[in-house]
C-alpha cells in the first residue's frame, strides 16, 4: 500500500487562491514575525480564514461600491455648487448690465444737455461730462440726471427740487436717477409693456412694490391692461379687458379723477389684477395727457399701503405721467407673442363692437373638458341689452346656463349654442323664444338669433321683435315687481292666453290648461262669488271695464289676494242683438297678487284703531287730570285776607297739555288761630301725581288741626305718603304764622326754602334738613322761627321757576333773589300805604316773577306770595 503522507499535500501554484490586498488592511510581509507563524497554521487548517476568502472578497466589494457612490455624490454637490454659482454671477450680471444700458440712456440726455450748453461735439460733451463728475466728487450717471433734471421742465424736475428743498427727505440722487432710468427705458421701448416692467425694477421695487399694471380707458368706460410687471402671465391674460361697469380700483380712480389708495385689497372689496397672488395695498392713479384721461397706473404692494407722503405722492405722479406718454402711442393690439385664441378674440371683439344688435361672445370654459362643454360669456358688446334688465357687468364671465338657466329647455338656446360649436354650422332663427329666471320669476321675449363659430369662440346675437328692448326690459320688472300677470280670452273660439305670471299667481304649472272667466266664481272664497258675479256681469253683459277683489283658493291649497282687471274688446263685424255677448269678441285684463298689500292694510287699520284708542285714553286722563287738578288748585287766585296777612297765588302748568304735574299750595285759618301756609310738589305727572298731590293735601290740612308745629306735621306727612300711597314721593315747605307775634315756624320736606322781602332787599331763608317725603318710613325734619314785620313779603314756590339744566340749585335761588329785588323796587315806587295798594303790589311781583323766570324746563309751577300788612 502507498505510504499516507502525515500532512496534507502542497498545493501548485496555480491551485492557491490569488492573494487580494486592501488598502486598509496591512500586507503579510509588513505584520510581526510572531503573527505570520501564527497565520500560517490557521490558513493551512480547513476551517480557518482560508475557508472565508469568498465573504472576504464580498464585503470588499461593497466597501469598494461606498466609497464610489460617496465620492460620486460629492462630485454632484460640488456640481451643483457650481452651477448656482454660475446662475448668481450671471443674474448679478444682467442686473448690472440692465443699470448699465438705462445708465447710458441718461448719461447720452446729459451729454446731449452739454452739447447744447456748451456748443461743442459729443465727444468733447462727454469728456466735459467725465471731468465735471470728477471735480464734483459723484458718479457720472447722476450728474447727468442733475443735467436733464435742470434743463427739463417736467415732473420729474420739480420732484428734484422738492427733494432738494425738503431736508427732512433722503438725497436726490437715487430718486432723481431713478426716475431719469425709468424715462429713458419707456422713451427707448415705447412699449407699455416694457414701460411697466422698467418702472417696477427702476423706482417701484426700491418703494417695496411687487407688482404694477398700466390701464388703458376706453370711451365705452371699459378698460385695457396695456402692460403690467410682477404678475404671471395667466393672471395677465385674464385681465386683458375689463367690461364697463366693473368697479375696479383702476375705475374707481377714472370716475374720482384722483389717486384713491387701499390699505388691502381684500378689505376694498374690489376685484383686479393679482387679487390672488397679492394681498397688500394698491394704489391707482390717473394717467392723463392735456386734461384728458386715458388710462391708469395701478401699483400693489405685498403688505400694507405705505404712508403716502407729499414727495412720495409726487414720484408716482411722475410714473402715471410716463405711463400716459406710452399710452398715447398705445395701439390696442394684442403682443404677438400672445395666444392666438387670445389675438383672434381680440379681432372679434372688435367685429361685434361695431354692431348694432346685441351681441355676447361666448367660449368653452378651460376647465370644461366633458361634451357638450361649458360655455362662458366672455364679451358683451355695447348694444347689448339683456331683456331681464340686469347690467352686463353682472352677466359677463358668468356661465352662459347661470346667465340664462331657461336656455337648458329641449330646443333651446343652449342646445343651438352646442351644436354650432360641434359642426361649425352657423345657426339663423327669425322667431325664438328666449327665457330668463331672475329672483325666481320667469322673463320671456321672442326674438330673431344668429348663432355663428369664429375659431374656438362663438357670436350669438339676437334682435328682439318690437325693437324696443328698453321697454320690455321696463315691462318685465314691472309685472315681476308688482307681480302682475296678463291675459287674453277670446269668448268666442274659447282661446286662452296667460303669461307665465299669471300661472304662478294661479298656483297652476306652465302646462296646465288656463281657466276662463266664467269659472272664477268655482276657484273662490264662497263669500266674493257674489262680488265676481258682479264683475262678469258688468264687464260681459254691459260690456264696459270692471274689476274686483277675492280671494283665490289654490289647488295647493294656498289662498291668495288678487285683484283682477278686464276691458272687452269688442267686434266691430258683429252686429248688437239680444245675446249679452253679441258684439263681444275678446277681454283682455290682468291679474294681480295684492296678499301683501292686503294683510299691509289689515295690520294697519288695526295699528290705527289701537292708536286712537290710545291716544282717547290719553286725552281722557290729561283731561280727567287737569279737572282734579283745576278743581282743587285753580290756576289763578284772587288776594286772601288772613288776619293780617295778604295772600296771592299764581300756577302755570307745564307747556305740554299731557304733562299734568303734582305742584299744590294751601293756605288755611286753623282752629287755634294760626294760618297755614304751605307748597308741596308730587313726583311725575299725570292722573298718578294729581291724585297723589289731593292726598297729601287733604292729609296736611287734617294733620294741621292738631295744633301741632311744621317739623312734626312733616313728619306725621312723610309716614302717610310712605304708607297710604302707591310709590309717591314728594317735596314740601310748611309753615305756621301767629297773627299776635307775628312770629313764623317753618320746615321743609326736600323743597327749595321760600324767599324774603324786606326793605327793598332779597334773601333766601335758611336750608333747613329734612329728606323728601315718602322715601323712608320714618324721618324727622329741623324746624325754624322767623319773626315778621310790617310790609314783609314772604315768597314760596316750586322748582319749576328756578329750575335750569345748565346751573346748580344755589346760581339759580341767587338769580332768583336778584328778579325778586329788581321787581320790589319798581313796585314800591310812587306807592301808597295801605292793602289795596299792598296787593296789588304783591299780585305784580308774583307776576313779574313768572314772567320773567328764566327757568328752562317744561315743568308746571306754583307760586304763593304772603305779605304783612
Amino acid at each position: 500500500m502507498p505510504r499516507v503522507p502525515s500532512h496534507p499535500p502542497r498545493q501548485s501554484r496555480a491551485q492557491e487562491p490569488t492573494a487580494v490586498h486592501h488598502p486598509q488592511e496591512p500586507r503579510a510581509t509588513d505584520r510581526p514575525q510572531e503573527q505570520r507563524a501564527t497565520d500560517r497554521p490557521a490558513a493551512a487548517s480547513p476551517t480557518g480564514p482560508a475557508a472565508d476568502t469568498p465573504r472576504v472578497g464580498a464585503q470588499r466589494r461593497a466597501a469598494e461600491a461606498q466609497a464610489a457612490a460617496r465620492a460620486r455624490s460629492e462630485g454632484e454637490s460640488a456640481a451643483v455648487d457650481r452651477l448656482a454659482t454660475t446662475v448668481e454671477r450671471l443674474r448679478l450680471e444682467l442686473e448690472r448690465t440692465q443699470a448699465q444700458a438705462a445708465g447710458r440712456a441718461v448719461v447720452e440726455m446729459g451729454v446731449g444737455v452739454l452739447v447744447e450748453r456748451l456748443r461743442c461735439g459729443p465727444t468733447e460733451a462727454a469728456g466735459q461730462l467725465d471731468s465735471l463728475a470728477e471735480q464734483a466728487g459723484v458718479t457720472v450717471l447722476a450728474l447727468a440726471a442733475d443735467l436733464v433734471n435742470q434743463a427739463a421742465a417736467d415732473e420729474i424736475s420739480a420732484l428734484a427740487r422738492e427733494f432738494v428743498a425738503d431736508a427732512s427727505v433722503p438725497p436726490t440722487e437715487a430718486v432723481a436717477v431713478r426716475l431719469r432710468s425709468a424715462e429713458a427705458d419707456v422713451l427707448a421701448s415705447g412699449d407699455a409693456a416694457a414701460a411697466a416692467r422698467s418702472m417696477l425694477e427702476h423706482v417701484l421695487r426700491p418703494l417695496g412694490a411687487a407688482a404694477v399694471a398700466i390701464w388703458a380707458a376706453h370711451p365705452d368706460l371699459s378698460l385695457s391692461l396695456a402692460g403690467s410687471a410682477g404678475f404671471p402671465e395667466e393672471e395677465a391674460r385674464r385681465w386683458r379687458h375689463v367690461p364697463p361697469g366693473v368697479p375696479t380700483p383702476a375705475r374707481r380712480a377714472l370716475d374720482e379723477r384722483a389717486a384713491v389708495g387701499y390699505p388691502t385689497l381684500a378689505g376694498a372689496s374690489l376685484p383686479s389684477i393679482g387679487q390672488h397672488e397679492i394681498h397688500g395695498g394698491r394704489l391707482a392713479v390717473p394717467a392723463g395727457v392735456g386734461g384728458r384721461l386715458i388710462g391708469v397706473l395701478e401699483i400693489c404692494w405685498p403688505d400694507a399701503l405705505p404712508e403716502r407722503s407729499q414727495p412720495l405722492q409726487r414720484q408716482f405722479e411722475a410714473l402715471a405721467e410716463l405711463a400716459a406718454t406710452t399710452l398715447e402711442s398705445w395701439s390696442g393690439q394684442e403682443p404677438a407673442a400672445c395666444d392666438p385664441a387670445d389675438a383672434q378674440f381680440g379681432e372679434l371683439r372688435q367685429l361685434t363692437d361695431g354692431l348694432l344688435d346685441p351681441c355676447m361672445i361666448l367660449r368653452a370654459a378651460p376647465d370644461s373638458d366633458e361634451f357638450p362643454p361649458r360655455f362662458v360669456i366672455r364679451h358683451l358688446n355695447p348694444a347689448f341689452v339683456d331683456f331681464a334688465g340686469r347690467p352686463t357687468g353682472v352677466l359677463t364671465g358668468a356661465r352662459l346656463l347661470e346667465a340664462y338657466p331657461l336656455a337648458a329647455e329641449p330646443g333651446g338656446l343652449a342646445d343651438k349654442v352646442e351644436h354650432v360649436f360641434a359642426t361649425g354650422e352657423p345657426f339663423r332663427a327669425q322667431d325664438m323664444r328666449l327665457a330668463a329666471l331672475v329672483d325666481g320669476v320667469p322673463l320671456t321675449t321672442r326674438a330673431q338669433v344668429s348663432i355663428s363659430r369664429h375659431g374656438s369662440h362663438l357670436a350669438v346675437v339676437w334682435r328682439l321683435d318690437d325693437g324696443t328692448p328698453r321697454v320690455a326690459r321696463l315691462l318685465q320688472h314691472a309685472q315681476r315687481l308688482g307681480r302682475i300677470g296678463g291675459f287674453e280670452e277670446n269668448l268666442r273660439t274659447r282661446q286662452i292666453a296667460w303669461n307665465e305670471t299669471v300661472f304662478e299667481l294661479h298656483g297652476l304649472p306652465p302646462t296646465a290648461a288656463p281657466l276662463a272667466l266664467d269659472q272664477l266664481p268655482d276657484h273662490a272664497h264662497p263669500d266674493d262669488r257674489h262680488a265676481i258675479d258682479r264683475f262678469l256681469r258688468t264687464l260681459l253683459h254691459h260690456q264696459r271695464p270692471a274689476s274686483t277683489a277675492f280671494r283665490l283658493q289654490r289647488p295647493d291649497g294656498v289662498t291668495r289676494h288678487i285683484r283682477v282687471v278686464a276691458e272687452p274688446v269688442r267686434d266691430p263685424g258683429s252686429g248688437l242683438g239680444n245675446d249679452p255677448g253679441s258684439g263681444l269678441g275678446t277681454v283682455r285684463g290682468a291679474y294681480q297678487d295684492i296678499s301683501a298689500q292686503h294683510w299691509t292694510e289689515v295690520a294697519l287699520a288695526a295699528t290705527r284703531d289701537q292708536l286712537a284708542q290710545s291716544e282717547q285714553q290719553a286725552a281722557e286722563r290729561s283731561r280727567l287730570a287737569l279737572q282734579l287738578q283745576h278743581a282743587i288748585m285753580p290756576p289763578t287766585r284772587g288776594p286772601l285776607d288772613l288776619h293780617d296777612l295778604s295772600v296771592a297765588v299764581r300756577y302755570r302748568p307745564a307747556e305740554k297739555d299731557h304733562l299734568v304735574g303734582g305742584d299744590w299750595y294751601d293756605t288755611l285759618a286753623l282752629p287755634s288761630g294760626d294760618v297755614l301756609l304751605c307748597v308741596g310738589d308730587v313726583s311725575g305727572h299725570g292722573i298718578e301725581a294729581a291724585t297723589g298731590m289731593v292726598a297729601l293735601r287733604n292729609a296736611l290740612r287734617g294733620l294741621a288741626a292738631t295744633g301741632a308745629g311744621p317739623a312734626q306735621l312733616l313728619s306725621w306727612l312723610n309716614s302717610v305718603t310712605h304708607h297710604l300711597t302707591d310709590n309717591v314721593t314728594a317735596t314740601a315747605v310748611c309753615g305756621l304764622y301767629e297773627p299776635a307775634t307775628r312770629r313764623l315756624r317753618w320746615a321743609r320736606a326736600g323743597h327749595p326754602p321760600p324767599v324774603l322781602l324786606r326793605g327793598g332787599r332779597a334773601d333766601i331763608l335758611p336750608q333747613l334738613g329734612g329728606i323728601l317725603l315718602g322715601a323712608i318710613g320714618h324721618a324727622d325734619y329741623e324746624q325754624g322761627e322767623l319773626v315778621l314785620e310790617a310790609d314783609d313779603t314772604l315768597v314760596m314756590y316750586t322748582d319749576g321757576l328756578i329750575e335750569r339744566r345748565d346751573e346748580s340749585l344755589q346760581a339759580s335761588l341767587t338769580s332768583l333773589t336778584a328778579l325778586a329785588e329788581e321787581s320790589r323796587t319798581g313796585s314800591t315806587t310812587g306807592s301808597d300805604t295801605g292793602s289795596t295798594t299792598g296787593s296789588a303790589n304783591l299780585e305784580e311781583l308774583l307776576d313779574h316773577l313768572l314772567r320773567y323766570s328764566n327757568a328752562d324746563t317744561d315743568d308746571d309751577t306754583c307760586l304763593v306770595g304772603v305779605m304783612v300788612r
